[in-house]
């Protein structure tokens, strides 16, 4: 359906989008990727308060300018109101993408299984018959909707991967980068997906004038990289690094965290992150911020 975009009040409308579709299809799958794409995302909220939230994003001066709202089975949406709203929306000009999602019975009687959970309107019947009845009530919706994805043959990873595809535009990243510098003295970073250990280096800790600087001075800097193997390591390391985030964009992750360590987070491991994350980034494409976890703590 085509309609006028509603403005928030700056130079972008405000993007609606309804999460719909048959339950075990993926609904909470897009709604997670979804808001890592920085979208507002309100879970099973009733149909009736849908355009009033839209007229409070509206006064929020395009802080929230898109919305995505999941429409749930398990809290027993009355679709009858439902339409009545959507077709509000449509009267009023309001800018509204309907995406429903589906799957076989077989496959959706597989996924129910496998969590051995019963389905939302099975009630004293059988899970099939749950599922039924939800297709019959999502009969008119279906025939609204926008996008149809058949999750059927989808892993989350692939659905992920076509949420992003179809709903990124040029301000949004597909993976989002962090090179963290730490010290090992004070542990690792919890969230790290990958580690480094740059103590091979010889530590400017042991220079007298180099010893109340750290890595983000040049002179300390120019002393790790002049050191032998370092080079070597930052360009190997980035092209290890970017191996791994084509890896990431295609199985439609969408952050990861690298920690570079050295001992006390000041010298070594600041000067090689500064590096790698400027060479990783020239390299993919992709933004990365380099973080310094641990300097100053000394």
């Amino acid at each position: 359906m085509s309609m006028q975009a509603e403005s928030n009040g700056s130079d972008h409308p405000i993007e609606v989008v309804l999460v719909a579709g048959m339950s075990g299809a993926g609904r909470t799958t897009v709604a997670n990727v979804l808001e890592d794409m920085d979208w507002y995302v309100v879970d099973n909220l009733p149909p009736q308060m849908m355009r009033p939230l839209v007229e409070l994003v509206a006064r929020a001066d395009g802080a929230l300018p898109k919305i995505a709202v999941v429409i749930d089975a398990k809290g027993r949406t009355k679709y009858a109101e439902l339409q009545a709203t959507i077709s509000d929306f449509v009267d009023q000009g309001l800018s509204l993408r309907i995406v429903f999602l589906d799957a076989s019975d077989e496959v959706l009687v597989r996924r129910f299984e496998s969590t051995r959970r019963p389905h939302p309107l099975q009630g004293e019947g059988t899970l099939l018959e749950g599922i039924e009845a939800e297709r019959v009530e999502l009969e008119s919706l279906k025939h609204r909707a926008d996008i149809i994805v058949d999750t059927s043959d989808l892993n989350v990873h692939q659905l992920s991967a076509e949420v992003r595809k179809r709903f990124s535009d040029d301000d949004t990243p597909p993976l989002r980068l962090t090179v963290m510098s730490f010290g090992f003295k004070y542990g690792l970073p919890k969230d790290a997906d990958h580690i480094a250990d740059v103590r091979f280096l010889p530590n400017p800790y042991w220079i007298p004038h180099l010893r109340g600087h750290n890595g983000l001075d040049s002179d300390v800097a120019e002393y790790v990289l002049e050191q032998n193997g370092a080079k070597e390591f930052i360009e190997r390391y980035a092209a290890t690094l970017s191996t791994v985030a084509e890896g990431y964009l295609h199985e439609g992750r969408g952050y990861a965290m690298i920690g570079i360590g050295c001992t006390g987070g000041k010298h070594r491991s600041v000067a090689i992150s500064e590096r790698v994350g400027r060479l990783l980034s020239a390299q993919t494409g992709i933004p990365v911020t380099v973080r310094h976890r641990d300097l100053g703590r000394e």
